[in-house]
Order: C-alpha cells, then sequence, then structure tokens
C-alpha cells in the first residue's frame, strides 16, 4: 500500500513540473517581448489575436471567431462572433491583466493567451469543437 502511493506521489509530482516549467516557459517569452520594446506605451493595444472555429454544429468553415486586443499591461478586449446559419450573435467583454472580469469561453481563452504570447495574428484552438449550440458558459454582454 505504502509503495503505490509512494509511486503515485512521485508521478503527481512530475506532471506538477512539467506543467509548472511550461508555464515558466510562457512568462519568459512573454517577459522578453515587453523588455524588447523599451519605449513603447503600455496603454496602447499592441497584442492581436483572432481564434477561428466552428461554435455550430450546423455552420463549417470556421466563420464564428474570437478577436483578443490586449495592451501591455494585459488590459483590453476580446470581441466573440457566432455565426449560425439564421444569426449572428456578438459579445464583448473585457480584459483586465490578462484574464476576463467574467469566465471566458475557450476559444476566447485560447485568443487572450495567443495575444498575450505574441503568437500572431491567427491562432489555431485546441479547444473549438463544433457543437449543438452555444458553449455552456453564456457572454453577458451583447452588442
Amino acid at each position: 500500500m505504502g509503495a503505490v502511493a509512494g509511486v503515485s506521489g512521485v508521478v503527481i509530482g512530475y506532471l506538477t513540473l512539467r506543467q509548472a516549467r511550461a508555464t515558466l516557459d510562457e512568462c519568459r517569452v512573454m517577459l522578453a517581448r515587453q523588455a524588447g520594446d523599451g519605449v513603447s506605451d503600455l496603454k496602447a493595444i499592441r497584442d492581436v489575436a483572432v481564434c477561428r472555429y466552428d461554435a455550430l454544429a450546423e455552420m463549417s468553415g470556421r466563420l464564428s471567431f474570437s478577436v483578443a486586443m490586449i495592451n501591455g499591461l494585459g488590459d483590453g478586449i476580446v470581441l466573440t462572433s457566432i455565426n449560425g446559419m439564421t444569426e449572428t450573435r456578438t459579445y464583448v467583454r473585457p480584459v483586465v491583466g490578462g484574464r476576463g472580469r467574467q469566465p471566458l469561453s475557450p476559444e476566447e481563452e485560447t485568443a487572450v493567451r495567443g495575444a498575450r504570447l505574441g503568437l500572431g495574428p491567427l491562432i489555431e484552438s485546441t479547444a473549438a469543437m463544433p457543437r449543438k449550440g452555444r458553449a455552456t458558459r453564456q457572454p453577458a454582454d451583447t452588442l
């Protein structure tokens, strides 16, 4: 019994260490980008990322999208458009310090993360999958 607990503790510790190292690497990349600017205005929008995906099962072609527009302090907005056969819904959510003030959808999180890390204007969503309706977390701010 003790051996099983010990081995499982080592495995959990190893997995946690891998995750911590990946997060640390992401922070180093972000800090290197910020330090390279020198004289830039931290309040100006400087990081933009677009995450395209199929939000509804009835639509294909990755017509839905989330756009994160973030400044050097990690503040900004995420603009999301959910496109269906008969209607389009557009939402905007504030981002403060690199995090949504309200819970963000996985696609919105991907866009914010891509903008903060400077992954480029168009990024691939690993979380986006076709589904039969909107995500379980409904955006609260409708335009």
